[in-house]
């Protein structure tokens, strides 16, 4: 894939209505995607940490954006992911890292892996993508 593809899934990500609201920061590459955002109190459950909702979200896309790094015509879709929360955060910020482990031709496996402001594993997931009929050309934001 080209760097021109993973800018203009960066650009596609930011396009997204949702995240105006998370104001997330994305980096690309070959196979690979890593996304932060700083902890919010909107982000809480009533006990005082960030929601569970959350952490599949910033482990989610982690994953789909590592995945349609490898796909340069149509958008992705995620067809499972089992999210594993295994430390509360309140405060600082979330750092997720998604990756490609295993890719066919019509899926691919994918792991991500959320970290807290002092690079402690707080949560990691783990799915299966695969190919939509969206063209990427057509998806909000993609400017190749």
């Amino acid at each position: 894939m080209s760097e021109q593809h993973y800018r203009a899934l960066e650009s596609m990500y930011q396009a997204a209505p949702t995240n105006q609201y998370y104001q997330p920061k994305m980096v690309v590459s070959e196979g690979a995607a890593e996304i932060q955002f700083d902890v919010k109190e909107d982000f809480f459950h009533s006990a005082g940490a960030v929601h569970g909702s959350v952490y599949f979200k910033l482990l989610d896309d982690a994953a789909f954006f590592a995945a349609n790094s490898l796909e340069p015509d149509v958008f992705v879709l995620t067809t499972s992911f089992t999210t594993y929360i295994t430390r509360p955060v309140n405060s600082g910020f979330m750092r997720a890292e998604g990756k490609v482990v295993n890719k066919n031709r019509s899926q691919w496996i994918v792991e991500s892996v959320v970290y807290d402001a002092e690079g402690r594993e707080i949560g990691r997931g783990n799915g299966i993508m695969v190919r939509s009929k969206v063209q990427l050309k057509d998806a909000k934001g993609y400017d190749s």
